[in-house]
């Protein structure tokens, strides 16, 4: 046996690696603005920590640290007075600054009463917090971008979903560049894709048409039938992705606004969210757009759940091993890890443009063949009497 023999029969090992022992850097979507604004401090469990929320009288969404630095209360367990969010142990006042405001009891507040404040951006309907390692404020230059939508009568409210996932939250930012699962997890058929990464963005052009094979609720004429659609989804730093959709419909096109979003909670857990918004048409009422919105909401769920299967059941791994028709894994996640170093430890590599095209003519070769198989054999099946 040669040397070159040799070692192409060796066995491949995965190399699990270890998750990143820090959280990544840049804005996270902590959910709904709305449901933070009750008058009532919530608790958020992230970035390996507990969180309050809370509302100040001014209207301001407040994100701290949740445990009081007098003696260790848990500031999610007390009440909003005004515009701070009072302990339940002894009633000590914090602000949305993190400064202690008062201390009904005491003459005077302590010169070092001061917690961690979080930088907050309540925009589109959408609370986001700023996470930094370092403890710097977001650069001016690191935004998320308006969704016009969001705030427009010609679209629908939100219909948004959360769930917990055990895994460490690079799994579901692999998804930008993997083309081929869409066909065998989602059972959608995609004929162009495409990868741009730059700066803080790292953006999935997707083109495709519906599988009939695979989705028979699509074919008995008791919902609108996907013919095809375009997607231009982009990632605004390491959690927040802006999926600009278009679905073409038998019974024309729906625009549509994904937000396909996540924040961790510890190095090997985070909570998925995940949100739609339907623009409005002429040939349908109010309550036909909100239906749509819901049923394409349920389409969405679905297809995430999908991906969680997976992900509870796989293992990390760090050294993938890719065929030609696979996506840039290793440039995306050369991309993602300037979001786990310092910032002035962020390489030029990490931030240059980088684009990718996959060639499409192989899988969709394949994969229209496979289609083909299932219904002749599905058609078989119907034909043969049942015994």
């Amino acid at each position: 046996m040669s040397a070159v023999e040799s070692e192409h029969d060796a066995v491949r090992s995965i190399d699990a690696g270890a998750a990143p022992t820090r959280f990544a850097r840049g804005w996270h979507c902590l959910g709904l603005a709305e449901k933070f604004k009750d008058g009532k401090p919530h608790s958020v469990q992230a970035f390996g920590q507990k969180l309050v929320v809370f509302q100040s009288g001014n209207g301001t969404l407040n994100v701290l640290d949740a445990y009081c630095r007098h003696m260790g209360g848990d500031l999610s367990q007390g009440t909003v007075k005004g515009d701070q969010v009072a302990c339940p142990f002894h009633d000590w006042r914090w602000g949305g600054d993190g400064r202690c405001k008062q201390i009904p009891y005491s003459r005077r507040v302590p010169l070092r009463a001061r917690t961690a404040a979080w930088p907050t951006l309540d925009q589109d309907g959408m609370l986001f917090v700023w996470n930094d390692p370092e403890g710097h404020p977001p650069p001016a230059d690191v935004t998320i971008p308006r969704i016009e939508g969001a705030t427009s009568e010609n679209w629908t409210d939100w219909v948004w979903y959360e769930t917990e996932v055990d895994a460490n939250c690079r799994e579901v930012v692999d998804n930008v560049v993997d083309m081929a699962h869409f066909f065998y997890v989602h059972y959608s058929f995609p004929t162009y894709f495409k990868n741009v990464f730059e700066g803080h963005t790292a953006t999935q052009y997707m083109r495709g048409s519906g599988r009939p094979d695979a989705r028979p609720q699509e074919q008995d004429g008791s919902r609108a039938k996907t013919t095809g659609s375009n997607s231009v989804a982009t990632y605004h730093g390491p959690s927040f992705m802006i999926d600009d959709l278009v679905y073409e419909l038998d019974s024309g096109e729906a625009q549509c606004v994904l937000i396909n979003c996540h924040y961790p909670v510890s190095a090997d857990k985070f909570i998925l969210q995940y949100g739609i918004i339907v623009k409005r048409s002429d040939t349908m009422s109010d309550n036909e757009s909100e239906q749509l919105a819901a049923a394409m909401a349920e389409f969405i769920k679905l297809g995430f759940e999908q991906d969680i299967a997976i992900w509870k059941n796989k293992t990390r791994i760090d050294n993938p091993l890719l065929c030609e028709e696979d996506g840039p894994v290793y440039q995306l996640r050369r991309w993602y890890e300037q979001f786990y170093v310092d910032a002035d430890a962020v390489r030029p590599e990490m931030t240059d443009r980088f684009e990718f095209e996959l060639d499409t003519t192989r899988p969709v070769e394949a994969w229209q063949r496979e289609v083909e198989d299932n219904l002749a054999r599905k058609a078989a099946a119907a034909k043969t009497p049942a015994a």
